[in-house]
């Protein structure tokens, strides 16, 4: 009897419907189109080449939409300190 084939990890064969599962749709789009990893970081991805591209093509045109009313980009960081968690630590363990 021949082994049977496993998919590969993270592969999408089928893509849910939007109308019954739109966040299951929407990872299995990401991962489908290639779009992003999950990272071995928890709470980030990697933003592939395909997922980046498309990014630029949202980002570009919004920008001078942005600039042309006064306003400015910003960034955040996208990870919290330890040192900012050791301060909540130390501000929980007081009361």
């Amino acid at each position: 009897m021949a082994e049977e084939e496993k998919p590969e990890s993270g592969f999408v064969k089928e893509i849910r419907k939007q109308s019954q599962d739109f966040p299951g749709w929407y990872n299995d789009v990401v991962r489908k189109a290639q779009l992003a990893d999950n990272s071995p970081v928890a709470g980030t991805m990697i933003i592939r080449p395909y997922g980046y591209t498309l990014w630029e093509n949202i980002r570009d045109p919004l920008d001078g939409l942005i600039k042309e009313t006064g306003h400015e980009n910003w960034y955040f960081p996208a990870l919290i300190p330890l040192s900012f968690l050791q301060k909540e630590k130390d501000h929980v363990a007081g009361f």
